[in-house]
């Protein structure tokens, strides 16, 4: 078979042993690579040959993992980052720079949002948010001459909101720039991205890839098929000579396919080292190996807690787009036909003191701050993850003062609508 089914790719991707070699990835646990020659050195700083030299570039255990993720987003070439947060910026300043603008869904995890709203504003680039749901003149007023990209999350984080990835897909392409989607929540098991038209799509692989909470990381992957070349104007640090790497035109050496991942890789990780340790990359992929048999398990233990928690007295509203009759119902059936995630969002009667004393109620479910993983927890945005953010930002990005966010994990349903019994109980 030339093509395995996306099951099959989580445990087979990426890594094909040879006779006598490993047959599980190696951990390549060394920062250099030894060679004969001067020569033989020189020809990879100059790009001219494949192979390794420096772990803060490539490094085979990374990239044995990226390629699995390659696979799995059906991407043609990918990069492994120390962060999801890592994977955000690189994914934009790969094509961006100073003076040049993005427009942005607003609603998107707060930390990326601190950093395009603050961060990235410090550097010159500028940003424009607008509603997932925003009217078709809205979203097109909110590009300009020099914007160079669009950026969406799949299932945006909190707020669950669902992104038409069709419809931005569309309004990035007419003024031929590229979509970036964030398919962290989602995971290529439920949403495949560029199946709907996106361009780049990146993860954080701490979240369900990796699924055990054990190692922070983040994925860049490349469809390979946005044209470069046809928008030279627009990026010319993939289709002008790269001084620092002897007058390379990324476009020209490395092909459509290959261009956006090599100059991310040669250049910017080159320069910032957002590099991920070659055990961490070893233990996502022993998360990978499992994505497709987790995820349909974190979504059928959701869908039972978001119907519990849709009937329950003391719980105000919930927000699942697996609830028929909710505001991204629909757009999942379209994307997500499968299963979205395992995270709901919903408010109980007290508001945010009503949602502290459930919270602080919780026996099986633990108040951290993460998401997306084998253990079911709980947090309250408004005062963690978007606390930097005023009521008129939480509005934008669709967070509510009182929203809670559950990640529902693997335990059995039974236990873990119990324990939201006995705490919602005592509101």
């Amino acid at each position: 078979m030339s093509e395995y089914q996306i099951g099959t790719n989580c445990i087979q991707a990426g890594y094909t042993p040879k006779n006598g070699e490993p047959r599980v990835i190696p951990i390549v646990q060394s920062t250099t690579f030894k060679y004969d020659t001067s020569e033989d050195m020189g020809q990879l700083f100059d790009l001219e040959s494949s192979g390794y030299f420096y772990t803060r570039l490539q490094n085979p255990t990374n990239d044995y993992v990226a390629a699995k993720i390659a696979a799995l987003e059906g991407g043609t070439a990918a990069m492994l980052t120390s962060s999801g947060q890592s994977a955000s910026f690189y994914s934009v300043f790969n094509i961006c720079s100073c003076g040049d603008h993005v427009v942005s869904s607003s609603a998107i995890y707060g930390g990326t949002y601190n950093l395009f709203a603050v961060t990235m504003k410090r550097m010159g680039i500028s940003f424009t948010f607008v509603r997932p749901d925003a009217s078709e003149e809205d979203l097109e007023a909110a590009f300009r001459p020099n914007t160079k990209a669009v950026f969406g999350e799949t299932i945006a984080n909190p707020s669950l909101a669902i992104l038409d990835i069709e419809r931005f897909a569309s309004a990035a392409h007419r003024h031929g720039v590229p979509l970036i989607v964030d398919n962290t929540f989602a995971t290529p098991i439920n949403c495949r991205p560029f199946e709907w038209g996106a361009d780049i799509v990146i993860h954080s692989t701490t979240k369900y890839m990796d699924g055990h909470a054990t190692s922070v990381g983040g994925a860049i992957v490349d469809s390979g098929k946005f044209d470069w070349n046809a928008h030279a104007d627009k990026f010319p640090g993939l289709t002008t000579p790269d001084d620092s790497y002897h007058g390379i035109t990324y476009t020209e050496k490395f092909g459509q396919e290959g261009a956006y991942i090599t100059k991310a890789t040669a250049q910017i990780m080159r320069d910032l080292g957002s590099t991920p340790s070659p055990h961490n990359s070893f233990l996502l992929n022993l998360g990978l190996e499992t994505l497709h048999v987790r995820i349909p398990r974190h979504c059928q233990n959701a869908q039972a807690a978001a119907e519990y928690l849709k009937e329950h007295k003391n719980v105000t509203w919930v927000n699942y787009c697996g609830l028929p009759g909710g505001k991204y119902y629909p757009l999942a059936q379209k994307y997500l036909p499968n299963g979205s995630c395992g995270v709901i969002a919903f408010g109980v009667k007290g508001g945010r003191a009503g949602a502290e004393r459930f919270m602080k109620e919780l026996k099986l479910a633990a108040i951290v701050t993460h998401v997306a993983d084998a253990r079911t927890c709980v947090l309250h945005p408004a005062s963690a993850t978007h606390r930097q953010m005023n009521d008129k930002e939480l509005e934008a990005a669709g967070v509510r003062p009182d929203l809670i966010r559950l990640s529902v994990g693997l335990e059995d349903i039974r236990d873990i609508l119990a324990d939201l019994e006995q705490a919602l109980s005592t509101l």
